[in-house]
């Protein structure tokens, strides 16, 4: 009886947020959902999801704190390096043939995806002749990624990233330590357009040349990925690349067949021409 009150109470949360505030979560996958509302209910204090949901609704200031609860996904730069590698080795070369790039790094969370990408055009010489386009849902998240300051302490963990990632420089010489945070270079963000977007609601970006959006995919149900994979399709060039997450696939997708398999282990599809 306790699961089926708090599964309603779930669906009426969801909904409140859609109708009040247009963040639309309702096709999120709901282990995930159930799991951070009630990390988030348990750590806010409040004794049910109802509760929680009657603050949200009737005081503004509860709404960026639920949504980092919601959305945050905690990152790394150069997180799993052979991706970045696969490319730096094999996307790269073919992004070189095109007179300019724009790359869209949807779901960007505190930005650490993109500024792995800028680094790792810089290094391969793309830096100057991209846009990149940073998106999130979370506007909290995305006042991150603009600013581009990390705690020093993560930033050996960034470092192996980088050089397992075939970096041909040392990342020290992207950001400045201070007062035990390393702030990463303005350079690094010149040429990228901070967002708010939502694949859920949002229509396409349109000619880009790769689209990276990991570890978001597996946050959603089945209809929503769908919904996702068709954006990604309408938003590439032909021809042109998109990369996932290491758990996610277009193998079951409804849009499989508008992509091929560019590289399987690293889960980088590309475009079909036609």
């Amino acid at each position: 009886m306790g699961n089926r009150v708090e599964d309603i109470e779930i669906e009426l949360l969801l909904d409140a947020l859609y109708q009040h505030y247009h963040y639309d979560f309702r096709h999120y996958a709901r282990a995930s959902i159930k799991r951070r509302l009630a990390q988030a209910r348990q750590r806010l204090g409040f004794d049910s999801i109802s509760a929680m949901q009657s603050a949200v609704l009737h005081d503004e200031t509860m709404l960026p704190v639920l949504l980092d609860w919601l959305t945050v996904q905690v990152s790394e730069m150069f997180r799993d390096p052979s991706y970045y590698r696969a490319l730096r080795e094999k996307v790269v070369p073919h992004l070189r043939t095109y007179p300019s790039l724009k790359v869209w790094v949807a779901g960007c969370s505190e930005g650490e995806e993109l500024y792995s990408l800028a680094i790792l055009f810089r290094e391969e010489g793309l830096g100057d002749k991209t846009m990149f386009y940073a998106t999130d849902i979370n506007p909290a998240a995305l006042n991150a990624a603009q600013a581009g300051v990390y705690p020093l302490d993560r930033i050996r963990q960034f470092t192996e990233n980088h050089q397992q990632s075939g970096g041909r420089t040392s990342l020290s010489d992207y950001y400045t330590a201070a007062y035990g945070r390393a702030v990463f270079d303005a350079s690094l963000r010149k040429q990228t357009v901070f967002s708010d977007h939502s694949l859920v609601t949002d229509a396409a970006f349109g000619e880009m040349h790769l689209i990276s959006c990991r570890n978001v995919l597996i946050y959603f149900d089945r209809p929503l990925q769908d919904r996702a994979v068709a954006l990604f399709g309408e938003s590439l060039v032909r021809r042109g690349f998109l990369g996932l997450g290491s758990k996610e696939s277009l193998r079951f997708s409804a849009h499989a067949d508008a992509f091929r398999e560019f590289d399987r282990e690293e889960k980088i599809y590309r475009k079909m021409a036609a």
